[in-house]
């Protein structure tokens, strides 16, 4: 026990900003988070408290399980990145009414996503790497603005002098400068969690600038319980549809994570039974989580290798750090001090984890064998995407409920990479690709020109 209460809150240390980022992204968009001014800042606090109590709670489910609910393996569960391109055009500048929305599309799609464990091993075909690289990837460019407008003041700020001030950028740099240094300079904890102690030290800097305001940390209690329909339950189609979508990707990457605990932890394959738990607890602990006012939660990628270089895979020790998320979720000071922290110094933090998330995409792709039909399918399934993330008013014509969806730019990627990767031949020809390309077709395996060398 001396070594395991350590050892599960290291687990929690290297997953705790990523937790509780995602409810500061939201409540920003939705117009009362950070800088906002707004009376119901409070709500964001709430919902970061929920972040932590849920997430302790949905990796209970996967540590120790009950029936066919969980994997029964040290899977840490967290809020999930995935679903904000989703979510943020549900509530911008909607303010907190727009939450219930979220919360019936969470509570649908959780209970959705625990349905997919029933076949997950027949539908993993339809989303090879292919697919999964270009939805994290997309995933992170639909964030890393998030990251730049944090890190220049928010967006409140943006039109005002302080926007981008040197002050500002100050703060964001040095939290990514030690993030940095420690992740390339440092071992063990240290450099698993760079992101926590770049953070610290930014608070720190921040706080020596008079940048802090301590005020709600006073205000916050010191316990509280959770509130069931805190924000409501309202069913959108729109939301129905995106969360449901989103919960495909989310249940292949808790096949990714299970696996690589398996072979990581005990060297072996993950077996059917473990897969289909995991996929099970992910569905029902974000299902919880909407009814309470948290977010989607979804096994956590940097646990898996929190795993793999300690060598210890023990239930026991993921669930002592579970239990320490559950206790942080009810102390709203601890959600207090988590809001005092300036844009700023979290907007140095998500830089580095945003593009960590397009990193991760574009590794996955790395196992993409890239002929020339791969290459016209991402090609396609990118430029569609990634042009309505950025040019949302190219569908302004569209009723309001396809208009969220497509613009989101992840689902449209997505249904088009996996209907074409479905329904394409598998080669495709040199000169095929050659007279749309500038020049730059590539040369990867696979394709007709290759083979004929």
């Amino acid at each position: 026990m001396i070594k395991a209460v350590p050892l599960g809150i290291q687990h929690v240390l290297a997953m705790f900003v990523s937790n509780v980022t995602p409810a500061i992204i939201v409540c920003g968009a939705a117009g009362f988070g950070f800088g906002s001014n707004s009376a119901d800042f409070p709500q964001m606090i709430y919902m970061i408290q929920m972040s932590m109590f849920f997430a302790g709670i949905a990796t209970l489910f996967q540590t120790i399980g009950f029936g066919p609910v969980g994997a029964r393996l040290p899977i840490v569960q967290g809020t999930s990145f995935a679903f904000i391109p989703i979510m943020i055009p549900l509530v911008a500048g909607k303010g907190v009414d727009a939450i219930a929305v979220l919360m019936g599309g969470i509570l649908v799609g959780g209970l959705f996503h625990a349905v997919l464990g029933l076949f997950i091993g027949k539908i993993r075909f339809a989303l090879p790497p292919l697919v999964t690289g270009l939805v994290v990837t997309m995933i992170g460019l639909a964030l890393v603005k998030v990251g730049v407008q944090y890190a220049a003041g928010g967006v409140p700020a943006i039109g005002t002098p302080e926007y981008g001030s040197g002050v500002n950028w100050l703060m964001a740099s040095t939290v990514i400068i030690v993030t940095l240094g420690l992740k390339f300079f440092a071992r063990g904890m240290l450099s698993v969690s760079a992101v926590l102690i770049g953070l610290l030290v930014g608070y720190a800097l921040a706080f020596m600038l008079g940048q802090v305001n301590l005020g709600n940390i006073g205000r916050a209690a010191s316990f509280a319980l959770p509130n069931p329909l805190h924000f409501g339950l309202e069913f959108s189609v729109a939301a129905i549809i995106g969360f449901c979508a989103m919960s495909f990707v989310s249940a292949v990457e808790t096949v990714g994570d299970v696996s690589g605990i398996t072979k990581g932890g005990a060297g072996r394959e993950a077996t059917d039974k473990e897969i289909q738990g995991a996929t099970f607890a992910d569905g029902f602990g974000t299902a919880i989580s909407g009814l309470f006012g948290a977010l989607p939660n979804t096994s956590f990628s940097q646990n898996v290798g929190l795993i793999a270089m300690t060598g210890v895979m023990s239930r026991g020790v993921v669930t002592i750090g579970a239990i320490f998320l559950i206790v942080c979720g009810l102390v709203p000071k601890v959600g207090a001090i988590i809001s005092s922290i300036p844009i700023e110094v979290l907007g140095g933090g998500v830089i580095v984890m945003f593009g960590m998330v397009v990193a991760a995409g574009i590794s996955m792709l790395s196992d993409v064998s890239w002929n020339r039909r791969n290459m016209v399918i991402f090609a396609i399934a990118l430029s569609l995407g990634l042009g309505l993330q950025l040019e949302p008013d190219a569908l302004q014509y569209l009723p309001g409920t396809l208009k969220i969806l497509a613009t989101s730019g992840i689902l449209p990627a997505a249904v088009i990479a996996i209907v074409l990767n479905l329904i394409l031949p598998e080669e495709l020809s040199d000169e095929a690709t050659e007279e749309v390309s500038g020049g730059m077709s590539g040369h990867g395996e696979g394709s007709l020109g290759s083979k004929s060398k």
